[in-house]
């Protein structure tokens, strides 16, 4: 097991904290990590003397900001390797939504694509007042079905979910508390106590009853989740390497949005080309102007930013 997660229990050794410890990335989530939240939530279900168990980050920055980029970077020259990280990241989800006890996400910070989806996995969540909550896929060119397409509209409804996912807003703490998004908002300083209480409150069920109670109100969740991640695994493999990919991790590490209007010239001109551009190494295309590589195999491409 890596150092990017660490185990800890209190409260008697009832209640069990796992801690994202990437804070120099912003607790993002690379495979090693994902096996470790596998690992660690595996062990802890097996635990029977376990009553509740938190889930949280490193610092004070972020809760977790989703995906590690490095790593989606590199599945620009390699696509179908974006399948097994996938699975991690599946496996991650389900070992958090399956665990047996009752789990809090204890949101510290930024809440980011994937980092929501693991918050939504847990079955409370308390935020510090200042936290913010967003999905981002659309704009950046990762479709945001690892659990917030499947799980926003059953936690916050239809309209608030489609509002979230297609404009990519930051949601402020309060607004996510009138949401449903969240149980509790607190000050920052409030945010150990305000969790602590509801952690006693937890313990203080007989065990067996609120296992069952947690597996029968899963059962919405269940039913989206399973009719549509194999779906989602495939579609996320197939355009790890998309231009629309590309042009969403290159324009992230500019601190710029991508040029949208290009992506629409680009597929408007489909399949001819007109003034986009082929790639000289592996031919496909069209592909806009702007990018410093290839959305599909990676070459550096002439002219790019």
């Amino acid at each position: 097991m890596s150092e990017a997660v660490s185990l800890r229990r209190d409260l008697e050794g009832r209640r069990a904290i796992v801690t994202i410890e990437r804070p120099a990335v912003l607790n993002a989530l690379d495979r090693p990590t994902l096996l470790d939240l596998r690992a660690i939530f595996t062990e802890l279900a097996a635990d029977h003397g376990l009553g509740v168990v938190v889930l949280t980050g490193s610092g004070e920055r972020s809760f977790s900001t989703g995906a590690d980029l490095d790593e989606q970077e590199a599945f620009l020259a390699r696509p179908n390797d974006y399948w097994a990280w996938m699975g991690a990241f599946i496996d991650a989800i389900d070992a958090v939504r399956d665990c047996p006890r009752p789990t809090i996400a204890r949101l510290n910070g930024l809440v980011v694509g994937g980092g929501n989806e693991l918050n939504l996995a847990c079955d409370l969540a308390v935020a510090a007042d200042d936290v913010t909550i967003r999905q981002v896929g659309p704009s950046r060119g990762s479709l945001p079905s690892g659990g917030a397409t499947q799980w926003l509209p059953i936690v916050i409804g239809d309209r608030r979910a489609r509002e979230m996912l297609f404009l990519n807003r930051p949601i402020p703490a309060a607004e996510a508390l009138a949401w449903g998004l969240v149980n509790r908002v607190v000050p920052r300083a409030g945010l150990d106590a305000a969790v602590d209480d509801l952690s006693v409150e937890l313990l203080a069920k007989l065990p067996e009853t609120i296992r069952a109670t947690k597996a029968q109100v899963h059962f919405w969740k269940d039913l989206a989740w399973s009719l549509t991640i194999r779906n989602a695994r495939e579609w996320f493999t197939l355009h790890a390497a998309s231009a629309e990919v590309a042009a969403g991790l290159d324009s992230f590490r500019r601190r710029e949005l991508p040029d949208y209007e290009a992506l629409r010239a680009a597929m408007a001109a489909a399949p001819g080309g007109g003034a986009a551009r082929s790639c000289p190494r592996c031919g496909r295309g069209p592909l806009p102007g702007g990018f410093r590589f290839c959305g599909y195999c990676g070459e550096q491409l002439q002219g790019g930013q």
